[in-house]
């Protein structure tokens, strides 16, 4: 039976945990899988859109119960929809090589209004500024072009993230360590944590630890994440994050954490890509009946 999947397969692409995915097609009906000649639940296409709309409608702000309704109701996406990342991603590097802030917002509108949250920053965002690295640093690419397609998709990503504060998740407070310029990782961090039904709190680039502790203690987060680019970051402020990591759930991301150095502070490392990560840490936060099944109620 081509063009099915089980649970395990669909779990992957949707980055939701299968008893969270068994869940929602008990509770909302959500899910229409057949059965295999060996008996074993497999699902298609439109179930997997039927996923993604609902996910969109999470990171809306909505409700489990409201989102599933109204992905229910929608049309199914065509295949050809389904398939956009890979063109997108040509259009993408095309429009921001030329400095086409228009055309690459256009290829953005599209990708956001087809694709999942997570298929766009792990089919999209991830592999364009991996590539853009890679281009740089072997001279096929500009510092001009690589500050400009940073602010376009800097732009892009915060307006994905606008409201992500809402709903009744667990909260997670994102900060750079001082001195780190770099936000990107953690914006996409961010964003594929509010795809998992957390609450983002985002101070950004660039912030003071009295800063991040001060937004600690008058929220009373489920998680701190500080990340940095470089270890030297978490180094210049090593006394003050192990302090903190006595007051919060502290977590160390980007290239500059490791394991050695997040224990020796008393914080947690995370080492992965943003959105893998983002689904280690929710699937530790999030816990089925909780705050509802989805983190939200």
């Amino acid at each position: 039976m081509t063009g099915y999947m089980r649970i395990g397969e669909l779990s992957r692409r949707i980055g939701v945990a299968p008893e969270l995915l068994r869940a929602w097609e008990r509770r909302y009906a959500l899910l229409e899988p057949t059965r295999s000649d060996g008996g074993y639940r497999l699902y298609s296409d439109a179930d997997l859109a039927r996923l993604r709309a609902m996910q969109a409608h999470l990171a809306a702000g909505l409700s489990a119960g409201q989102a599933a309704a109204l992905a229910v109701a929608e049309p199914v996406p065509s295949g050809a929809e389904a398939r956009l990342a890979p063109a997108a991603l040509a259009d993408l590097r095309a429009a921001l090589d030329r400095f086409d802030d228009a055309a690459a917002n256009a290829v953005l509108d599209q990708a956001v209004t087809t694709l999942t949250t997570d298929a766009v920053l792990n089919e999209l965002v991830l592999p364009y500024l991996a590539e853009l690295g890679a281009r740089w640093e072997r001279g096929e690419a500009s510092i001009a072009q690589e500050h400009f397609a940073s602010n376009v998709l800097r732009g892009r990503l915060l307006a994905l993230a606008s409201g992500w504060d809402r709903g009744a998740g667990p909260r997670a407070i994102l900060a750079c360590a001082p001195g780190e310029l770099h936000d990107l990782p953690l914006l996409i961090f961010g964003l594929a944590l509010r795809a998992r039904g957390l609450r983002i709190t985002y101070l950004g680039a660039d912030t003071p630890v009295a800063t991040a502790a001060d937004a600690t203690r008058e929220l009373s987060p489920d998680v701190l994440v500080v990340s940095a680019a470089v270890p030297q970051r978490f180094e210049a402020c090593s006394a003050d994050l192990e302090q903190l990591a006595r007051e919060a759930r502290l977590v160390l991301a980007g290239p500059g954490a490791d394991p050695a150095l997040s224990e020796r502070l008393g914080a947690r490392h995370l080492g992965g890509d943003p959105v893998s990560e983002a689904q280690r840490l929710a699937d530790e936060l999030v816990r089925p009946g909780s705050t509802g099944e989805d983190g939200r109620g």
